[in-house]
C-alpha cells in the first residue's frame, strides 16, 4: 500500500511513493506554472505546484514485486487513479484504488499515523485555516458551537488583518502623495 498524504497522517505500514512530486524549482520557465498553481487555488487549498515524478514506476519496482498486492490511494482519489493506470500499464495487476480517496475512508477503515484523522491530512491553506473544507464542515456539524466558534474567531480576524493591511496601504500612499507635493 502507498499514499500520498504529506506528513499530517499516513496509512500505519503504508509505503509513500509520490506519482508527482513537490516543484521546488525556481526559474523563468517554472513561475508561470507556479503563479497560475497560485492564483487556481493554492493559497486556498496549501498545494504546491507539483511537477510528474518521472522515476515513479522504477521507484514502485524497487519496493514491490509485479504481483504484490498494492492498495493505491491519495486524499482525493485522482492521483492514486492516474498511478494505477500507470502501474497497470506497467504490468501490475492485483492494484486496488481508494475511489474518493483518504477523504472518502471512513476512520475506523485504515489504521493511521500521524497527528490528524487520513481525512483532513491532506487540507491546507486558507480553507484550513478558517474550517471552510467539506470535511472540517461535517466535523463542525458534529461537534457543535466550541469548533464553529474558533472558525468565526480565525474568520472575523483575516478580516481584521485585511482592513488594518488596506486603511496602512492608504495611509503609506496619502503619505507618499504629501512628499511629491512638497
Amino acid at each position: 500500500m502507498f499514499s500520498y498524504t504529506v506528513l499530517k497522517a499516513w496509512v500505519k505500514g503504508s509505503t509513500w511513493v509520490p506519482i508527482f512530486e513537490v516543484d521546488n524549482k525556481f526559474d523563468v520557465g517554472t513561475l508561470s506554472r507556479k503563479a497560475t498553481n497560485f492564483v487556481m487555488g493554492g493559497w486556498w487549498s496549501g498545494v504546491p505546484t507539483l511537477s510528474y515524478d518521472s522515476q515513479f514506476l522504477s521507484k514502485v519496482e524497487e519496493k514491490f514485486p509485479k504481483d504484490a498486492e498494492l492498495i493505491v490511494t491519495c486524499q482525493k482519489g485522482l492521483r492514486s487513479l492516474a498511478a494505477c493506470e500507470l502501474l497497470c500499464n506497467a504490468g501490475y495487476k492485483n492494484l486496488f484504488w481508494v475511489q474518493g480517496g483518504l477523504e472518502a475512508a471512513e476512520e475506523e477503515d485504515l489504521a493511521r499515523e500521524g497527528t490528524q484523522p487520513l481525512r483532513f491530512a491532506g487540507i491546507g491553506g486558507l480553507s484550513e485555516f478558517l474550517g471552510w473544507t467539506d470535511q472540517q464542515r461535517a466535523q463542525a456539524a458534529r461537534e457543535g458551537w466550541g469548533y464553529r466558534l474558533l472558525y468565526s474567531i480565525r474568520l472575523v480576524g483575516v478580516f481584521v488583518v485585511a482592513d488594518a493591511l488596506f486603511i496602512g496601504a492608504q495611509q503609506v500612499g496619502r503619505y507618499l502623495q504629501d512628499i511629491r507635493s512638497h
